[in-house]
């Protein structure tokens, strides 16, 4: 068994302390494990990863006292539309597949039937510590999937838009923060194409203090139009420009191999130079502590750059699932 691949025990510890059971607990080359509350899903490439996986979930899971529930697996596809969700490999079938998991003491809902992703993507958890140390008045969330940025956002006051092509994710978003006791009011879902809804929210003079770009690869409205991230995302940047305040954020971030992060610095310089706005930039590491090693840029003031301490990372250099950058608009130049 390869412990450098696995989350040391007393981060582990770490993080439940923080009231956070939704982390990465090991990072291997064929797989990896995440625990979401009192269950685990391990996504693994081939079937001899999902064993050696299981095997040491086991022996990892005795050595730091943890109990889990069940123990669900899903495939890795080349291909995205070749996702299945998860499968039940370990516990009682007759539970429930929903569930809910902390972060940082916020509470969200899992669901391990509602397709090949349960609800939370983890390696956000920082970008989302970002937004809810910045206590943003107002907050757009741009393909929103079950709204955990929002959800983060309405618990330090900001009023948020939450915008995403599915009308279940949202319906999952409305859970979640119900979940957290926040009320729905001054808060909005729009199921729609978010690359025709930023136009609108200009017309209407619209403007947000933070707002969430972490679209899909590649997705299809109801209307036929296709989204491309490689293609699109400049498009994309540049309609969210024109509702970000004068010193707002907003967050870049993408799961695509192909655009890291000097393509993301200079897409986001060539926008602001397109709409005559400018921006300050620094480089931080933004990826969570259970992601090993892993760079990010952040473009804001200096001011912002004392993000709280945090539990150092583990392991090996391993890729995270997105490159997440912060553009700040400063002022109409």
């Amino acid at each position: 068994m390869r412990m450098s691949e696995w989350i040391d025990p007393d981060l582990h510890r770490d993080f439940i302390g923080q009231q956070t059971d939704a982390l990465r607990l090991c990072t291997a080359p064929d797989g990896w494990v995440e625990r979401f509350g009192v269950d685990v899903l391990i996504s693994h490439k081939t079937d001899a990863a999902l064993e050696r996986l299981k095997t040491e979930l086991c022996l990892w899971a005795l050595n730091v006292d943890f109990k889990f529930r069940r123990v669900f697996a899903r495939f890795l596809p080349k291909h995205n539309s070749d996702r299945e969700s998860p499968a039940l490999i370990l516990g009682d079938p007759d539970t429930n597949l929903q569930s809910t998991a902390l972060e940082r003491s916020l509470c969200y809902a899992i669901d391990f039937g509602a397709g090949y992703s349960v609800g939370l993507f983890i390696d956000q958890r920082e970008n989302r510590r970002f937004v809810r140390d910045f206590g943003p008045g107002t907050l757009l969330n741009c393909f929103a999937y079950t709204c955990s940025f929002s959800v983060a956002a309405a618990t330090v006051g900001a009023n948020t838009v939450s915008v995403d092509l599915s009308k279940k994710s949202l319906a999952r978003g409305r859970e979640n923060f119900a979940l957290n006791s926040v009320s729905t009011t001054d808060h909005r879902f729009i199921a729609d194409d978010v690359m025709e809804v930023l136009p609108r929210l200009a017309r209407r003079g619209e403007k947000f203090d933070v707002i969430i770009l972490d679209p899909p690869t590649f997705s299809r409205s109801h209307r036929g139009k296709a989204f491309q991230v490689e293609n699109d995302f400049e498009t994309l940047l540049l309609a969210a420009l024109e509702v970000a305040e004068r010193d707002g954020r907003i967050l870049l971030s993408t799961n695509c191999s192909t655009l890291r992060e000097r393509a993301l610095e200079v897409m986001g310089r060539f926008c602001l130079k397109a709409t005559r706005r400018a921006g300050a930039f620094a480089p931080i590491i933004c990826a969570p502590a259970s992601y090993p090693k892993t760079a990010a840029r952040l473009l804001c003031p200096c001011r912002l750059m004392g993000l709280p301490s945090r539990p150092t990372a583990f392991g090996p250099g391993t890729p995270q699932k997105r490159v997440p950058s912060v553009l700040t608009c400063t002022r109409w130049s």
